[in-house]
């Protein structure tokens, strides 16, 4: 369970007050955050979540409203941030901003099967689709410059095979960057996991966790998206939740020749930059009792992907 910010029973009766949804009924912590703090909430009207955003610069926070409005007002089932009595969407709680959102239904899938990744390729097409034709910009700080610094400075502390093979991926990052730019780009969710999913039986009910959403290439959402979806316990990427995945992304976004051409290298680098961001979050959290993703995952997936990958499809 991850609470970065514990609150008092007071203190968040007060803050809930403000939207006019009734009495307090019940506030339970989510098991699954690992940057922000999180509660279920039921207040009279409904059921919500409440976010304590822990990471990141308050003035970035107008970009994820405008976002998850424009992507909710697109029929797309998302969070968005409810207004006060006063009209204010973004509030503070324990000094830190905070949001309401609704509740959507479903469960995060502890399996994920060919079924349930066709349905995250087209809601990731839809996504993209929602927002090319004029992205809102905001630059990832967790990019290809931020991968290299960060990446060079904890390579010293690993064993010398992930040492090796960090900083092999780390000097095809650097090469990369003559690509990002010249692919298809638009906003992205950049952290679209199991947990960040929400299923009733094989039907996608929402995507939650928009807090890493950035603009950028669409090529990048979609390896990041089949590196956690499609992978084995051993890392490799399973042939049928693969295929199911990008067939259904294509059939909505097509493909083009130059995404094609650097799609294996797309996958490494969306494995080491969260190969990092674990290593960082290991070495932050240590001790602490909050949820630790296992960052020796992604050097498994990073390995696995020096082979051969499914390729994009160029027509279906």
């Amino acid at each position: 369970m991850s609470v970065f910010t514990p609150l008092e029973h007071t203190e968040l009766e007060d803050f809930l007050s403000a939207y006019g949804l009734g009495r307090l009924k019940n506030v339970q912590a989510t098991p699954d955050g690992t940057e922000n703090t999180n509660f279920f909430v039921s207040l009279e009207a409904g059921e919500y979540v409440l976010t304590l955003i822990e990471r990141g610069r308050p003035e970035e926070l107008p970009f994820f409203i405008e976002l998850l409005e424009r992507l909710h007002q697109a029929g797309l089932p998302v969070p968005y941030a409810l207004a006060d009595q006063q009209g204010q969407r973004i509030r503070s709680l324990a000094d830190k901003p905070a949001l309401l959102q609704p509740r959507l239904p479903g469960r995060h899938p502890h399996q994920a099967g060919p079924q349930h990744c066709a349905e995250l390729g087209q809601y990731l097409a839809r996504l993209h689709q929602c927002t090319a034709a004029q992205p809102i910009e905001h630059p990832t700080d967790r990019g290809l410059v931020w991968m290299q610094h960060e990446g060079l400075l904890l390579a010293l502390a690993l064993p010398e095979a992930q040492q090796a093979l960090l900083k092999h991926t780390l000097e095809e990052v650097r090469q990369f960057q003559a690509h990002w730019d010249r692919l298809p780009q638009a906003n992205l969710h950049a952290d679209l996991f199991r947990d960040n999913a929400l299923f009733e039986g094989a039907h996608l009910t929402g995507v939650i966790d928009f807090y890493s959403a950035c603009s950028g290439p669409t090529l990048y959402d979609l390896a990041i998206c089949v590196n956690d979806w499609c992978s084995d316990e051993q890392g490799q990427l399973d042939t049928a939740r693969t295929h199911a995945l990008l067939n259904a992304y294509a059939s909505i976004r097509p493909f083009n020749v130059h995404e094609v051409q650097v799609w294996p290298s797309m996958l490494r680098i969306a494995c080491v930059r969260f190969w990092i961001s674990r290593l960082l979050a290991a070495k932050q959290h240590a001790g602490r009792a909050v949820l630790i993703k296992d960052p020796l995952e992604f050097y498994q997936r990073l390995n696995a992907r020096q082979q051969t990958v499914p390729s994009l499809p160029l027509d279906l």
